[in-house]
Formats: structure tokens, C-alpha cells, sequence
């Protein structure tokens, strides 16, 4: 591995820099930290690194200690953390937080929206709260001011497995979604309710009674959703 450059201080600040504050190694960080550990879900999870560059962040990780590379139970190697990976959970936390208080508005800038990123996001999180179901459970989302290869995914609930579809997969929908892509993201990370969307319009449930009452409860929301709907702080820029 080539030799990167170094702080040269004994500051315990420099030497983590060194190792967490290279491009895209936070957000590697913080995919491991979700549960990613297949190389493809990680790179869903940076859709905009190259899988060179993954892999290449990927050794330096467990040349530093970080993340162990080993085979999965079901076949194939995956990438867990180490006790010391672990370990950064509070300081990937921290950073979120400080971003919703202090760059909400940054945060759903045109630049830095991506329907991929965001719908892969609410599968991982819907995971976690999906129940199993008697029957399949398909819901349909729609979004707006996206190209029209990204305006329609597909997440099918089956068996306790939840699968985020990128085509149609020719089930019928139980529940449509509907909501322009920076909606859909202020609502997953909490800046609008999901009360507050659907009675200004702006987030369109359409469905079964049932269905529509039940999005509430296994659509999970960022795991900052509660820090943004906190009052923003305000950066204070010096005068030049």
C-alpha cells in the first residue's frame, strides 16, 4: 500500500485524521456501521465511489484495524467491523447530528439529492421494522423531479424479507407513494412530518384504508430524523 501522508503530530486528533478524514472513509464507515457488509450493498450505499476506490478504502481499513474481511455464513466474504470500528459509532453519530443542526438546508440541496441512495436508505431501515406477512405486500413509489429511469422503485415485502426492486417485478401494489424526491428525503430525515407532507399534499398515499395507515409504522425514518426536527442552529460566517 503506498505511502500517504502523514500530519506529523503527536495530537491524538491528526493520527485518527490520518486513518477517518480521507474521501469517502466516514461514509464507508457509517455504511458498516448500518449493517452493510456485502461489498455490493456497501457500494449502494456510496453509489457515487468507484468499486476500485471502495476496495482500495476498504484494505486501508483493515490495514488500520477497523474492518476485518472474512467469509460469510451463507457463502462469500464479507467486511465487519472490529471492536475499534465499532467504537466510532458516537463519532459517526456526532457528525449527523451536528449536519442537521447546523446544514439542514445543505443537506437537501439539489446537488447532494439521489432517489438511488435515498430508496436504498428506507429499504435498510424498513428491514428492521417489516414484519412478516401472511401474503406479499408491494409498495409502489413515485417520485418527481428525478430522470424517468428513477422515478419508480418498488419495495416487496415476502416472507419476513424486504426487496427494493429498481423495475417492475409484475406483482400487484397494495400501496402507491407519491412525493417529489427533496419531500421524500425531508421526510426521512425528519425535517417534515409524514402528518405534516400527506395533509399539505405534498406526500400522496393512495391505497386500502389499512394500507395507508399502516405506512406510518414500517416506513423508518433516518436514524437522525429526531435531531431534524430540532430548531436549527445558524452558522456564524466572519466578514472578510
Amino acid at each position: 500500500m503506498a505511502e500517504k501522508r502523514r500530519y506529523g503530530q503527536f495530537c491524538p486528533v491528526a493520527l485518527a485524521a490520518e486513518i477517518l478524514a480521507e474521501r469517502w472513509m466516514p461514509l464507508i464507515v457509517r455504511e458498516l456501521l448500518c449493517g452493510s457488509v456485502r461489498f455490493n450493498d456497501l457500494q449502494r450505499g456510496v453509489p457515487r465511489m468507484s468499486s476500485a476506490l471502495l476496495a482500495q478504502r476498504l484494505k486501508q481499513l483493515q490495514f488500520a484495524g477497523i474492518v476485518e474481511h472474512r467469509r460469510g455464513k451463507g457463502g462469500g466474504f464479507e467486511y465487519h467491523l472490529t471492536r475499534a470500528g465499532r467504537e466510532l459509532f458516537p463519532v459517526v453519530e456526532s457528525m449527523g447530528l451536528w449536519a442537521q443542526r447546523w446544514l439542514r438546508h445543505d443537506l437537501v440541496d439539489t446537488a447532494n439529492l439521489d432517489p438511488d441512495l435515498l430508496m436504498w436508505d428506507i429499504r435498510r431501515n424498513v428491514v428492521g421494522k417489516a414484519s412478516p406477512r401472511e401474503r406479499r405486500y408491494v409498495a409502489e413509489f413515485r417520485l418527481s423531479g428525478v430522470p424517468i429511469r428513477q422515478r419508480r422503485y418498488w419495495l416487496v415485502f415476502e416472507r419476513g424479507v424486504v426487496d427494493l426492486c429498481y423495475r417492475n417485478p409484475g406483482f400487484d401494489v397494495d400501496l402507491f407513494v407519491g412525493a417529489s424526491l427533496r419531500v421524500l428525503t425531508q421526510v426521512w430525515l425528519g425535517h417534515i412530518s409524514i402528518e405534516q407532507a400527506v395533509r399539505d399534499g405534498r406526500l400522496v398515499l393512495d391505497g386500502s384504508r389499512g394500507d395507508v395507515a399502516a405506512f406510518r409504522s414500517w416506513f423508518a425514518l433516518s436514524m437522525f430524523a429526531p435531531a431534524g426536527r430540532e430548531p436549527t442552529g445558524q452558522l456564524e460566517l466572519s466578514a472578510q
